[in-house]
């Protein structure tokens, strides 16, 4: 599914909402921005007719509501409870962010979007909240609830996403995950976490555009699609691998950078879970890997349906030149 011409509005607005949060100099701006952003994902997500995509729209709306409610009324207590205030307004981002323990809606959103408002969902939409929360590191108090939520979101983005068959459940509960680097990352400095956000959202936009253009939804859609070519078997391989954090590809590039900073800090217990989850995400994308690669062996394809090639060539050489562009540059392992 692309976007009507008609629904750019909507899109040139869902990118003026996070510019408004950031550049606001009061709560009451970035509450705004925040609004301004929510709002024109809706109508993105309701294309057309469909009730999966209404209910994942009634869905966000009602979470993003309740976390603007939560953010104004942690507002009011700015004037008298300062340390409530901030406690209060940085569970509202959580909740907006899809971060655990508020991560209940993330996955039920996901499972009814098309890719293209899928990979919105876990990129554009999750950058005013961030930023939002980066203006809150300013107390002890707030850096350790940062590292605990990003403990929390590592083990419940690895463990969920166990035993699930729907690639954008799977997606989602990856999106989790790495969530927790992202709040280690941010609880260190600004730029590691922009760093990160940059290098995923790169990542996400090739798996995304892969799997709409294979309009694939399911593992059982995925071993059923085009598979005449080991091209397009490298090409969904390295993705997941990238997505993973497996080195050298250019998904672990920012993990390398989040794990150094957090040896040097002495961060030890947050790093031990976030090392954990990473090892059980990759283990989930190994089994995916592994039935992927056993189907496409020919003499195992009897049962497979042969589907037509639905993939550009350059689209699969820009997806498979961006996953491979850390072990073309190994030159990170010497920077820092």
């Amino acid at each position: 599914m692309t976007f009507p011409l008609s629904y750019f509005l909507f899109f040139f607005s869902l990118v003026l909402g996070p510019i408004i949060s950031i550049s606001s100099t009061s709560w009451f701006g970035a509450w705004i921005g925040l609004e301004l952003n929510a709002l024109s994902f809706i109508p993105l997500i309701t294309l057309s007719m469909n009730p999966y995509y209404s209910e994942s729209a009634l869905k966000y709306f009602l979470i993003q509501a309740l976390g603007s409610a939560m953010l104004i009324m942690s507002s009011f207590l700015f004037t008298s409870l300062l340390k409530l205030a901030s406690i209060m307004l940085f569970l509202a981002l959580l909740l907006k962010l899809g971060s655990a323990p508020f991560h209940f809606w993330f996955p039920q959103v996901m499972e009814g979007l098309g890719w293209p408002q899928a990979f919105l969902l876990m990129t554009i939409q999750k950058l005013a909240p961030m930023i939002l929360l980066s203006y809150l590191i300013a107390s002890s108090l707030v850096i350790k609830m940062t590292l605990l939520a990003a403990i929390i979101s590592a083990m419940v983005g690895a463990l969920g996403g166990l035993n699930v068959t729907y690639l954008r459940k799977i997606i989602a509960f990856s999106s989790i995950n790495h969530m927790s680097w992202m709040l280690a990352a941010l609880s260190i400095g600004d730029s590691f976490w922009l760093f990160y956000f940059l290098i995923y959202s790169l990542i996400v936009l090739s798996v995304t555009t892969t799997f709409h253009s294979l309009q694939t939804f399911t593992l059982s859609d995925l071993i059923q699609s085009d598979y005449s070519s080991p091209y397009n078997a490298a090409l969904i391989s390295m993705n997941f691998l990238s997505l993973a954090g497996l080195p050298p590809l250019t998904g672990f590039i920012p993990k390398w950078f989040t794990i150094q900073i957090m040896v040097n800090l002495n961060l030890f217990i947050p790093l031990f879970f976030l090392l954990a989850s990473a090892l059980i995400t990759l283990y989930f994308y190994l089994r995916i890997i592994v039935s992927f690669l056993i189907m496409y062996n020919p003499s195992m394809s009897f049962n497979i349906k042969s589907k037509s090639l639905t993939i550009s060539s350059p689209t699969f050489t820009m997806s498979l030149t961006l996953n491979f562009l850390g072990l073309l540059l190994p030159v990170y392992f010497f920077i820092v």
